[in-house]
């Protein structure tokens, strides 16, 4: 009878009590110094490794960070670049996913876009850049990313309009002709016209303040005084006396 009483107990110890106390302990665990420690150096063997090119190693030391921490969403962000440069699409964009599920962030919709564009799947790419431009609008890449996947669909006057907002943001040579291109495919000779004088005037502005910038370091150079040269001391001369007396001291010793 003590016996049954004892494993009762001790059945409901163990669904009752212990789970709490092992998740305690391990939320502890995942606080202490020494497991910071840990996910810092798996951090930098995932960063070295993506730089080396050593995609396995950095693979392995992502995973192994998600084993510990699996709400970590910019581990899935690096995780999905890591796929993605490997052309594995589908795994990259489920990393994308479950980062901006865990984390809103703008990167992770982006990354995203851009693996719907390289695949095909335009509608989802335009809807991520959308989104991420909601979240933060002030990135041209974010604008030009959304241009391009207008353009595959069709959508040519809404992707000038992005790349508007891009080049307001960046006032870059390369937005402009990329505005020109889509004018031009589109047979429009007042866009044609308009944007070529825009370029034309921007390089003409460029090439002004080279020449600027060219004057004013030919005039410092002009104005600034040499160094000063330090003077040579000049090498010490004996009197005529004193070589007369060491004259003398000379002929003495002769003598002697």
């Amino acid at each position: 009878m003590l016996g049954a009483i004892f494993i009762l107990a001790f059945i409901i110890f163990l669904i009752f009590v212990y789970p709490p106390l092992l998740a305690k302990r391990k939320v502890e665990t995942e606080k202490s110094p020494r497991f910071d420690a840990q996910m810092k150096k798996l951090w930098m063997i995932a960063q070295s490794s993506m730089k080396e090119r050593k995609p396995l190693r950095a693979e392995k030391a992502l995973l192994t960070i998600l084993k510990f921490d699996e709400k970590n969403a910019a581990a899935y962000n690096r995780l999905g670049i890591l796929y993605a440069k490997e052309s594995k699409f589908d795994d990259a964009i489920e990393c994308f996913e479950i980062a901006q599920s865990l984390d809103n962030n703008p990167s992770s919709l982006h990354n995203a876009g851009l693996i719907y564009l390289e695949t095909g799947a335009y509608e989802k790419a335009a809807m991520a850049f959308e989104q991420a431009l909601e979240l933060e609008g002030g990135v041209p890449a974010r604008f030009i990313a959304l241009a391009k996947a207008l353009e595959k669909l069709g959508r040519r006057r809404e992707s000038i309009d992005a790349l508007e907002s891009a080049y307001e943001l960046d006032a870059s040579t390369t937005t402009l002709r990329q505005i020109l291109a889509l004018y031009e495919a589109s047979g429009d000779q007042e866009g044609i016209q308009n944007t070529t004088l825009r370029i034309n005037n921007q390089l003409a502005s460029l090439e002004k303040q080279k020449k600027t910038t060219k004057r004013r370091l030919v005039r410092r150079t002009k104005t600034m005084k040499p160094p000063r040269r330090l003077a040579t001391p000049k090498p010490k001369t004996r009197s005529a006396s004193m070589t007369a007396t060491m004259k003398e001291r000379r002929l003495k010793k002769k003598l002697k």
